[in-house]
């Protein structure tokens, strides 16, 4: 399995990720897309079935697909998989799909990247019903303080949606944040992770290699049983 090396960058979240010399990235596998794991340098993975392409007819495929990922040794976490009011099918759909992630997250005991859209109330009332002990890492947020804290307040890792997150606004909000919760991502769009480190550093009032060791220190919190 790959892992960070302390004074990476890491990307805890892209899609169509290759291999980049002092970048750390998981990338994406979702399970429409019939990818598998690779071992190449600087990069592992996260499975599962994302909300958009989910249907009826493809539940328990995607299901078996995802189960199948779960044993891979360089497949570090599950997801992303969750709710989406925009686009998707209906809600009861999404949410069985996502409570049997959160279950075989919980048997394979790795992380959960979360997918979430306008479905904040349905996300807390899953998390209240199952407890899961595995983390869960909310991708691409870009809510507001109050939201944040709320589901940091419940054990969650907040990973921030890379447009919002350069943005001059935005620097309110990780200003507010507890440290150790927060992680930054590129989603699979051309901006630089250094770039995005860059801006939160100085929002934050620390060195760029300050930042790098805080969100190093949050994976390892993570993925602690997988770290050196």
């Amino acid at each position: 399995m790959n892992l960070p090396s302390p004074g990476d960058y890491i990307d805890i979240h892209n899609h169509g990720a290759g291999s980049r010399t002092g970048i750390f990235q998981i990338e994406n596998l979702m399970t429409h897309e019939n990818r598998k794991p690779d071992f190449e340098t600087g990069l592992t993975y996260s499975g599962g079935i994302h909300p958009w392409f989910l249907t009826q007819n493809n539940l328990e495929p995607h299901l078996t697909i995802v189960r199948e990922l779960s044993l891979h040794k360089n497949i570090i976490a599950l997801g992303e998989a969750g709710f989406d009011k925009i686009k998707g099918p209906d809600q009861p759909l999404q949410r069985k799909a996502f409570e049997e992630q959160i279950r075989i997250s919980e048997e394979v005991s790795k992380p959960l990247f979360i997918h979430c859209v306008r479905s904040w109330d349905e996300l807390l009332e899953v998390h209240k019903k199952l407890r899961p002990e595995q983390p869960w890492i909310v991708h691409g947020f870009r809510g507001k303080k109050e939201l944040a804290l709320q589901l940091i307040s419940k054990g969650m890792y907040l990973s921030f949606w890379f447009d919002f997150i350069v943005r001059p606004e935005s620097a309110r909000l990780i200003q507010s944040l507890p440290h150790e919760r927060i992680f930054l991502e590129t989603d699979g769009s051309d901006i630089d992770i250094r770039t995005i480190y860059k801006k939160v550093a100085a929002d934050l009032n620390l060195s760029v290699s300050s930042l790098i060791y805080i969100i190093y220190s949050n994976f390892g919190a993570i993925f602690k049983n997988k770290m050196v």
